[in-house]
């Protein structure tokens, strides 16, 4: 491929594997380069309900969000993320669900279709163009605030990740007691039992007095 160069590329579409949503239920599409800030913005703003205060005296003001009633506020939102993608659209559903509590979730794993289009470097060499296609994996995240089908894969209750959570810590825990453990006093390290703890021997000839220690043999004082 080194004569060719990456014109475009072109992600066929993909159906939504969450049939009868809403229509007004919106569908936030993470990209590699999106700004995690930016999405959480607009997610936020079609699921979160704020209350009423001076900087936000009412809906009135061409805000898309509620105040107080939440009557423009969406009861699903759909997260989704091809390729590289798929970490940081997990990253914005869990940030989500910290958010917005008592969410409901099913994740779907599926693969989309992106071809890429390759010209040639020189036309005039006689090269054709070429279309790759490729599978690459996606991820489709439904959120919900009513109750879900607890018999579909991929179905996730409220509160779970604090399960989770709760669960790592104290795995996380019990590790590092068993390394305090092995790193204390173990065989071969008791008191006055191992190596070179004993009283220091005097080497010199039978018989001969013990010299002061520090002073070499045949010295004089």
């Amino acid at each position: 491929m080194e004569n060719y160069r990456k014109a475009r590329t072109v992600e066929q579409p993909c159906v939504c594997p969450f049939p009868d949503l809403p229509s007004d239920t919106p569908e936030v599409r993470v990209k590699d380069g999106s700004k995690i800030r930016n999405l959480m913005r607009f997610a936020l703003s079609r699921m979160e309900e704020k209350t009423a205060s001076a900087d936000h005296p009412g809906p009135h003001e061409g805000s898309e969000v509620s105040v107080g009633l939440g009557q423009n506020l969406c009861r699903q939102i759909v997260f989704t993320g091809v390729g590289p993608s798929v970490a940081k659209a997990i990253t914005c559903v869990e940030i989500m669900k910290r958010r917005v509590h008592g969410l409901h979730q099913h994740t779907k794993l599926v693969y989309r279709t992106v071809q890429e289009v390759w010209e040639p470097l020189e036309p005039e060499a006689g090269l054709d163009s070429l279309t790759v296609s490729r599978n690459v994996p996606s991820i489709w995240v439904l959120l919900s605030r009513d109750s879900l089908d607890k018999n579909q894969p991929g179905y996730q209750a409220p509160g779970c990740f604090d399960t989770l959570w709760a669960q790592a810590l104290k795995e996380e825990a019990a590790t590092v007691k068993q390394r305090r453990k092995r790193g204390g006093t173990g065989a071969g390290r008791t008191e006055g039992t191992g190596r070179g703890k004993g009283p220091r021997k005097q080497l010199g000839r039978p018989g001969e007095p013990r010299r002061p220690f520090g002073h070499a043999a045949g010295g004089q004082d």
